[in-house]
């Protein structure tokens, strides 16, 4: 029997508001979407943060013998506001600022993305589609809608009709709780001045200006497609006209993926997704992380210590480690403080972990694992409770350390059980590297050999004992270390 029918999952529904037991469309198949970038600047860790959520939930519908399509965009057009003023694109914006084609942005940030997202042991999803390989796609679903009168076309432009598409019985706002009422009577039209019937219509494709560089020929004239059209394209292209899961940051829920439930109904005549998923925010000093107020640090940095917010550099395990030690739909504040006790408890389960391989069994087990593996899939049963299941592991660690120092005792398959089951948590459900588990402890204890060792030269030269100083420095050059001496101290490089 497949693993996936001993557990009942259950996923928080954003459309409901509820936990709801998760049955798949097809069995055994899931087919779920995730938002990925605007590949026109570096990620940030809040992006990495809600990218790494869908990572473990992808990782866990796989351990759990699911066959799982997971299908993750790039947006590779530009974002422009409703006007179509050129000027507010960002792609057109940063090759102005970089002086490079925005196609030369695209590949750039792109390759960035998947260089972070290696770095942090992501899996790669089943396909990657990008926006401008659509068009075609995106094209036609606004044919359908306009021949289905919920859109418009206006000076070259088409948007979606909102309010024709309320009248027809249908709810725009239902993902979002929002009244269309109050939408319409909170947003102001700026003396007629817009193509649009409404405010809150949205654009399906944009006409092009002269002065646009990223414009393609559709029936309407030159032009680019509207953004929540993209994903709506390419989701049913490749997940059919109702999949299981959507998924994305908060952010996202209203306009992105109101609009897209609006389109999809608009076309299919149903509702395009069963679950909605949506993880909540990165926050940094209790402000949120965003490259628009400068309250953001680029996850090289972090790794390579290159930033004034942290004290000192963190290994990617470890920064993982610290994300899931919130559940995805709660807001994660980071901090000095955090990252420091995330690395303390990361290298105690590690150690744990190596200890366990070590361990010699016995005739009895006077501990309970099958239950205690069992509550490891629970957590992550329940809406994929990472924090949960992390508490869990430092149960089995509790375990591992009675049965060392002769407290408790466990079989041969007690034992076997109690550390397959922490190796594949880590490993296959939470995504840690085990491969390189040993570098945070061994490069903690390196960094504060070498700190000492500064501190004895500094001490030489204070002394002017300066063939101590220099035998110092030449001794741990020899081994690949070189030391900095700055007007703020010495510093050095492993």
């Amino acid at each position: 029997m497949e693993l996936f029918k001993s557990q009942h999952l259950k996923i928080y529904n954003t459309l409901t508001g509820e936990k709801e037991t998760f049955t798949p469309i097809h069995e055994g198949n899931i087919g779920m979407y995730v938002c990925g970038p605007t590949v026109y600047s570096n990620v940030h860790l809040g992006n990495v943060r809600t990218f790494m959520s869908f990572d473990v939930i992808f990782r866990y519908l796989l351990h759990l013998d699911y066959k799982v399509r997971y299908v993750r965009n790039i947006t590779d057009a530009g974002h422009l506001t409703d006007d179509g003023d050129v000027d507010n694109d960002r792609f057109v914006k940063q090759s102005r600022l970089e002086k490079l084609e925005p196609m030369e942005i695209v590949q750039k940030y792109t390759v960035d993305f998947h260089k972070v997202l290696d770095l942090f042991n992501f899996l790669p999803p089943t396909i990657e589609p990008t926006a401008t390989g659509h068009i075609i796609e995106q094209i036609e679903l606004t044919q359908k809608l306009l021949k289905d009168g919920f859109a418009y076309e206006s000076n070259g432009s088409v948007y979606f009709d909102v309010q024709t598409y309320n009248k027809k019985g249908l709810n725009y706002g239902e993902l979002s709780n929002r009244n269309i009422e109050d939408l319409f009577a909170n947003t102001r039209d700026l003396d007629g001045q817009s193509e649009k019937k409404n405010p809150q219509d949205f654009a399906l494709w944009k006409k092009a200006s002269l002065a646009h560089i990223m414009r393609w020929n559709s029936p309407w004239g030159a032009g680019f497609p509207g953004w929540h059209l993209e994903c709506t394209a390419m989701s049913t292209k490749y997940l059919g006209e109702t999949f299981d899961i959507h998924g994305g940051g908060m952010d996202l829920k209203f306009p992105h993926h109101e609009c897209e439930v609006a389109q999809a109904k608009g076309c299919f005549g149903h509702a395009p997704v069963k679950t909605w998923m949506h993880t909540n925010m990165l926050t940094m000093n209790g402000l949120r992380m965003s490259k628009s107020t400068g309250n953001y640090v680029l996850p090289m940095d972090l790794v390579a210590g290159n930033n004034t917010f942290f004290e000192k550099k963190f290994e990617p395990n470890i920064i993982r480690f610290c994300f899931l030690q919130a559940h995805y739909r709660s807001v994660l504040d980071i901090s000095n403080d955090a990252m420091l006790a995330s690395e303390k408890g990361y290298n105690r389960l590690l150690e744990a972990y190596k200890l366990g391989k070590t361990l010699t069994a016995n005739a009895t087990s006077t501990l309970d694992i099958a239950t205690w593996r069992q509550n490891c899939y629970n957590a992550m049963n329940d809406d994929f409770n990472t924090p949960i299941l992390i508490a869990q592991l430092f149960e089995g660690v509790r375990f591992i350390n009675l049965v060392n120092d002769k407290k408790a005792t466990l079989t041969d398959t007690d034992l076997h059980l109690l550390n397959n089951t922490l190796q594949t948590f880590l490993a296959d459900v939470l995504g840690i590297n085990l491969d390189v588990s040993n570098d945070g402890a061994n490069t903690n204890k390196l960094e504060g050999v070498v700190n000492m060792l500064v501190e004895m030269r500094n001490e030489a030269r204070a002394n002017k004992n300066w063939a101590l100083s220099d035998e110092i420095r030449d001794r741990l050059a020899t081994l690949g270390i070189q030391l900095k001496d700055g007007k703020e101290g010495t510093g050095f490089s492993l």
